[in-house]
């Protein structure tokens, strides 16, 4: 998911929120609430459906702004100083992120997708689902890694720095490592929507977040972490919007087919404990202190899904099987991810048997 990064003079951000606790809670709710809506007040999710210019659903785009912007504006492209100083695990989170995870999502995708639960997904919509796969895991999180970091007691200057360097290398690897999956997917990649995504979804949103936060952070870090305070609802507020329209559309194909939800998470799964597991163990081989492989694994394996879900209505619409499938990354990153920072401290004597230093 995305990463929560505070200015180098900011205290260290607290455990997870009330929110940011029970948000598989707060998704099953909206399913739920989605599904009904959609289905007692059709005419008026249909309407907003088709409020679009240029490919883009503005109440959506509106939604997802408000989304991802407060997260953004936390991001510190000023910790791409501190990469230096954990060149080892910068390298394997790096390798992780851009050449093994959305690569290994595409592989399961196709064995997961196209042939283990084929039989029982709709012939139609597969190669939709194989697409929502491969753009969730092609951006990683930058919103909750640090509250993760934190609560393994991770380096907070190493998470800062590999959360800046990856938003800094997204602007421009996104939209290629889509594209290049999709077409070995032999999926039709529309370039014109794909990069007005990138635009809209990445770009606008980063240079304006960077304007706001120099705003902030010239009257103070205090006034910076009050207004941080603030706005951080707006984030969640928004994503279960996005969600409840989104499942407005998607309510006839659930109910119809109960779980596909539950297949679609398989491989969603796998990549998550496939790609923490071998950057953990990668940091031990190389050397890395704890402190560092633990966020380290976490930003391997978790996914900026705002972005995807974003990307995947803008390309394949609300209706997709694309955009379905992005929501259950939504749906399951809270109590993963829990699990994979239970299993990092749990094995910390284990891994400084390795030889690095805590």
């Amino acid at each position: 998911m995305t990463a929560q990064t505070l200015p180098k003079t900011a205290a260290a951000p607290a455990p997870l929120t009330f929110f940011e606790r029970y948000l598989t809670l707060w998704v099953f709710l909206c399913i739920v609430a989605g599904i009904v809506v959609g289905q007692l007040f059709p005419g008026p999710i249909q309407a907003i459906g088709r409020m679009e210019y240029a490919q883009v659903n503005l109440p959506v785009g509106l939604l997802i702004w408000v989304m991802i912007i407060p997260m953004l504006l936390k991001v510190d492209f000023g910790a791409l100083g501190q990469v230096k100083d954990h060149w080892r695990g910068i390298g394997v989170t790096l390798f992780i992120n851009w050449a093994v995870k959305p690569f290994s999502m595409a592989l399961l995708a196709w064995i997961f997708i196209r042939h283990v639960f084929a039989p029982y997904l709709p012939a139609d919509q597969l190669d939709s689902y194989v697409a929502g796969l491969i753009l969730l895991a092609a951006a990683p999180c930058t919103a909750m890694v640090f509250v993760w970091s934190r609560l393994t007691g991770g380096d907070p200057m190493f998470t800062l720095g590999q959360v800046a360097l990856n938003d800094a290398i997204m602007v421009f690897a996104f939209a290629p490592i889509v594209a290049l999956l999709l077409g070995l997917s032999a999926i039709t990649v529309p370039w014109d929507t794909l990069l007005t995504s990138v635009l809209m979804y990445i770009v606008i949103p980063v240079i304006l977040a960077q304007w706001w936060r120099r705003r902030l952070l010239a009257r103070g870090t205090a006034a910076f972490d009050a207004a941080l305070a603030r706005i951080g609802p707006w984030s969640v507020a928004a994503l279960l919007a996005t969600l409840v329209l989104l499942f407005g559309f998607q309510g006839k194909a659930i109910l119809e087919q109960p779980l596909v939800i539950a297949m679609l998470a398989v491989p969603i799964l796998v990549q998550v404990f496939f790609n923490s597991s071998l950057a953990y163990w990668l940091n031990r081989r190389v050397g890395e202190k704890h402190n560092v492989a633990c966020p380290s694994a976490l930003i391997g394996a978790s996914n900026f899904f705002e972005l995807a879900v974003a990307a995947a209505i803008s390309l394949f619409g609300f209706e997709s099987g694309a955009a379905l499938a992005t929501v259950v990354g939504v749906l399951i990153e809270v109590p993963v991810m829990l699990l994979v920072v239970r299993v990092v401290n749990a094995s910390k004597t284990w891994y400084e048997r390795g030889g690095a230093a805590a």
